[in-house]
């Protein structure tokens, strides 16, 4: 097989639907990403040897062999099964083409090249459009992409393996917080979300975290339709730390299908201490001038859940993938509302669970800016000193804490307040004003900034 070309370098495809066989690993980056390590009931002679092999869609410049013995010295790779690959390979000869409904409405021209299609008919004229829909010869059609590879293997092997990289599928974390009081009740699970790939009783492994170097598809939308769901709950994926990533491996075999979710837990249910948040964030601009205004702005009050995870037990000591959350609570009569959703990143092991969970309906923020100064330099430097009043109001029969934000880059400082405010970096202060109950609390401060 001295005619095979080096694995060209090419974009990553996708995994045809076929489905791959038995003595298959696979893992599945939140990317998209899938590498797949396939054992395959392959005779390798020691020395060099050829081999055909069906994997279907691929990256070709991924292949790697699993066995330490063997190295791949050349492949030939054809992944083109759509009809302009087909189309291309069929310059030059002679085609079909069906006409209308009937199967003998038919008719035959020979293709001369692509880009634009010219095509001769029976006639002698040459034409830019096909005369129906073509019929291919199916040794112009690739149904199954196949790799033919030249090895070498330093012994004699009664299989080969091989990896390489493709796609189909996504996966992303999925946790359900349900509150009562102090404590939360959380559940996380895996959604593997089969675009295309087909399996059949694989080893899955998760794999979470940033890896550079590869392009794979975005994560599949979760209201996307879906053949599907099936339950892997029996018993949660074990993890593991593995360079900069956090790898959970699924126990026994799973399959999946394209269009399928499957759905695996992470961990088993657990308790945590949750407390919530109310904050006002800040209204300054990060950089830049400090503009006056003098209209009564309404702010948003967020509302946050911090779910604690201590180091030393089982859940704090478990890295969390990335995914979403959704917040339940229980009405009077006992039944389960959902109340928040928010976005969780990669949360390593001992940092809490923050949760967004929108804004607060019962309790009310309005900011005013009340004096406002500015002057400049000889050097055309500005400095701004302004008022401000931020208005809170508490319409529940508990007392509320709000956090009150104000951030900003630059040279700029808290001359006064009604409440001390904390410096909780450099760029931000916070103030913390309790609001009673049925009531409402204000609170003032000056700044003072240059830019």
């Amino acid at each position: 097989m001295n005619t095979f070309r080096r694995i060209p370098v090419a974009a990553l495809l996708l995994l045809a639907a076929a489905p791959l066989s038995a003595q298959t690993g696979l893992t599945i980056y939140n990317s998209g990403r899938v590498l797949v390590r396939r054992t395959l009931p392959v005779a390798v002679p020691k020395g060099a040897s050829d081999q055909r092999l069906s994997l279907g869609l691929l990256d070709p410049a991924s292949l790697f062999p699993l066995d330490p013995a063997v190295s791949f010295l050349a492949a030939t790779y054809d992944g083109g099964t759509d009809q302009q690959s087909t189309l291309r390979r069929a310059v030059g000869r002679d085609l079909l083409f069906l006409r209308g409904p009937a199967a003998s409405d038919t008719t035959r021209a020979t293709l001369l090249a692509v880009d634009p299609e010219r095509y001769r008919y029976a006639d002698g004229s040459i034409g830019f459009q096909a005369p129906g829909a073509p019929r291919f010869p199916a040794d112009l059609v690739i149904v199954d992409p196949t790799v033919r590879l030249s090895l070498k293997s330093a012994k004699a092997l009664p299989s080969l393996g091989v990896g390489y990289f493709t796609s189909g599928a996504a996966w992303q974390a999925s946790y359900q917080v349900i509150l009562g009081g102090k404590d939360a009740r959380v559940t996380g699970s895996a959604v593997v979300q089969s675009g295309t790939l087909s399996v059949a009783d694989a080893d899955l492994q998760l794999l979470a975290g940033e890896v550079g170097g590869g392009q794979g598809d975005q994560m599949m939308k979760r209201n996307q339709a879906m053949a599907g769901i099936a339950m892997e709950m029996a018993a949660p994926a074990s993890e593991q730390r593995i360079g900069e990533s956090h790898l959970y491996t699924v126990p026994g075999k799973v399959t999946l299908r394209p269009g399928q979710t499957s759905i695996i837990a992470l961990f088993e249910p657990v308790s945590a201490p949750v407390v919530k948040r109310l904050v006002v964030r800040s209204g300054l601009p990060y950089y830049g001038g400090l503009p006056q205004y003098g209209d009564e702005q309404e702010v948003p009050v967020a509302v946050t859940y911090i779910v604690t995870r201590a180091l030393k037990t089982p859940f704090g000591d478990t890295p969390l993938p990335g995914g979403g959350a959704s917040i339940y609570q229980a009405d009077d009569a006992g039944r389960l509302q959902l109340i928040g959703a928010s976005g969780v990143g990669h949360t390593a092991a001992g940092q809490p669970m923050e949760l967004d969970a929108g804004t607060a309906f019962d309790i009310t923020a309005k900011r005013t800016q009340t004096t406002y100064t500015s002057a400049r330099d000889k050097n055309g430097r500005y400095t701004a000193t302004a008022d401000y009043s931020v208005s809170l109001a508490n319409a529940t029969d508990s007392a509320a804490t709000v956090d009150v934000y104000e951030e900003r880059g630059g040279d700029w400082s808290v001359l006064q307040s009604s409440i001390p405010g904390d410096r909780v970096s450099s760029t931000r202060v916070r103030f913390r004003v309790v609001v009673p109950a049925k009531g409402d609390a204000t609170l003032t401060y000056r700044i003072k900034a240059s830019w």
